[in-house]
């Protein structure tokens, strides 16, 4: 099936970009021998290949019976020697650049992975099939800009000196995102400055105070991800009187103090006391239905990852933005970067990255795909994941400080609650309190919460901590008997009584509110001194 062009490409690079498309699906069989045989050519002296006695070999016959199917644990020590500064070819005949780190693996803790320069070039073509698809089905995206709340990250340095980044990070970073040529496509609210400032608070102000100065200007509204769209949401509640502000005065808010951004918007912020007061106006009630096409009227679509762990944003993004289109437009991970969505106003369901994957169809010979599901995640709300086995630790450390209390956890589950932004893990404990009158009070279940998040994976950290995308932890403790009830409730649905076992985790809604019809207690992470 090839790519339906309803309207003509409206220049020669796009109609080039379209063709580019059509080459590479219909021969992907050949595609694919020839991407790697180069790659095994070019390595074939380092460390690694040489191993396998491939004896200059390139053909895939010979890849396949004498290179082995690895992991990432497999190859760590590889990776460990080159973060320690070892030079010689490893793992690639050409110099490592620099290490990228993922959000995380199923196991939650973030992997290097080591990439060079000539990669940042695969990447930039990928960016630039994207416009020329997206032409396809929404035309006339030159006539306006985009509104894209993008953040760079810390980074940190190797033992042996090499920069370790998230890919996104890198990009910004990179002289191809810095010197891009001027493109009426891909035109951004966001000043450069704002998005390379490290500073979480003075990007995301200077971001939306951006965005709603060109508020007419705005076709499309996104993130890297959903939960980074309600966040900038959520950031416009509670910092609308000051932006307004900055807007009726022409003054930039004195907590930017980035002195690369204040240059930058003493170009930008004119005194305009209109567009203040119709911020205030949105703003000021408690109506923040359709709040993203009455403030950016002329938006088209959401441009925001909305599948695997962010799908449980979808209903709270339909409210804000009136059920507009949200459309994910490319493939892509931590580790590479695998092409772009050549159908993007596929429906989310059906649309995604993760890391199970069922081939539903094909664009000429090139395989499209949908999500199943993360492997061993259990909870997730930005870029954290944590599995069974994190929250069972978690669960052992913080149950100890209830010994003293002579009180036990009797049962638990899990929720990861979106209702809120930033979204936060509920945990619900059901204990066995041997005596009432030692029971642990709400300082020590604070306490318990404060010491599961310190259990969790660093990435999860970094959310809670530097990020704010993730909110503080929350035990709620239930009644005695409630783990019974959710099992009785089960079983009424058909669950052999058998085979059942408690669910670590939950999303189910009746259970989800069954678990709350039962609370005793409330407390999270916050509470805790």
């Amino acid at each position: 099936m090839a790519v339906e062009t309803f309207l003509p490409p409206p220049n020669e690079k796009f109609a080039n970009a379209l063709q580019f498309i059509e080459d590479m699906t219909k021969n992907t069989d050949k595609v694919q021998e020839k991407v790697l045989s180069e790659i095994l050519a070019q390595n074939a002296e380092t460390e690694y290949l040489r191993r396998f006695d491939l004896g200059g070999a390139t053909d895939r016959d010979s890849f396949k019976s004498k290179v082995p199917i690895v992991t990432y644990e497999d190859l760590q020590p590889e990776i460990q020697r080159i973060a320690n500064g070892d030079r010689s070819p490893i793992l690639s005949s050409h110099p490592i650049s620099e290490f990228l780190t993922s959000s995380g693996t199923s196991a939650g803790e973030r992997k290097l992975m080591p990439t060079i320069a000539q990669e940042m070039e695969r990447r930039q073509l990928l960016y630039t099939l994207l416009m020329p698809l997206m032409n396809i089905y929404v035309p006339d995206l030159d006539k306006g800009k985009g509104l894209y709340f993008l953040f760079i990250k810390a980074e940190t340095k190797t033992p042996g000196g090499l920069v370790a980044r998230p890919v996104l990070t890198s990009y910004y970073k990179s002289e191809q995102f810095k010197t891009r040529p001027y493109d009426p496509y891909n035109v951004y609210t966001s000043p450069d400055e704002a998005i390379l400032c490290v500073d979480s608070f003075q990007s995301m102000y200077t971001q939306m105070l951006c965005g709603l100065l060109m508020r007419e200007e705005v076709l499309r509204v996104g993130a890297v991800f959903a939960s980074g769209l309600l966040r900038a949401i959520r950031f416009l509640e509670l910092n609308w009187r000051q932006l307004a502000h900055d807007i009726s005065t022409g003054t930039l808010n004195p907590k930017i103090t980035e002195s690369s951004i204040q240059k930058r918007m003493a170009e930008i912020l004119k005194p305009n006391p209109e567009l203040a007061e119709f911020i205030v106006k949105e703003c000021e009630g408690e109506n923040w239905e359709r709040i993203i096409p009455r403030i950016w009227p002329n938006t088209k679509y959401l441009d925001v990852i909305v599948t695997g762990a962010m799908a449980q944003y979808i209903p709270l993004l339909d409210f804000y933005s009136g059920s507009l289109p949200q459309l994910c437009t490319m493939y892509a991970s931590s580790e590479c970067y695998f092409g772009p969505n050549l159908k993007p106003l596929t429906k989310p369901s059906e649309v995604s990255v993760g890391d199970i994957l069922r081939v539903t169809e094909f664009h000429n010979s090139a395989p499209q795909f949908k999500f199943i599901r993360r492997k061993n995640v259990l909870l997730s709300i930005d870029a954290d994941k944590t599995d069974e086995s994190e929250l069972q630790k978690a669960v052992e450390s913080a149950s100890s400080f209830l010994r003293p209390f002579d009180t036990t956890v009797v049962e638990y589950t899990s929720y990861a609650d979106t209702k809120t932004i930033p979204g936060h893990y509920v945990i619900y404990w059901e204990l066995l309190v041997k005596d009432p009158d030692n029971a642990p009070n709400h300082e020590v279940l604070a306490k318990c919460c404060l010491v599961m998040e310190e259990a969790m994976n660093s990435v999860y950290r970094q959310c809670r901590v530097a990020d704010n995308s993730v909110g503080p932890l929350e035990i709620r403790v239930v009644k005695n008997g409630t783990f019974e009830d959710v099992m009785d409730y089960a079983i009424s649905r058909g669950a052999s009584i058998n085979q059942y076992k408690a669910p670590r985790c939950v999303s189910f809604t009746p259970i989800v509110e069954l678990l709350d019809s039962h609370r005793l207690e409330l407390v999270d992470s916050s509470a805790s001194t």
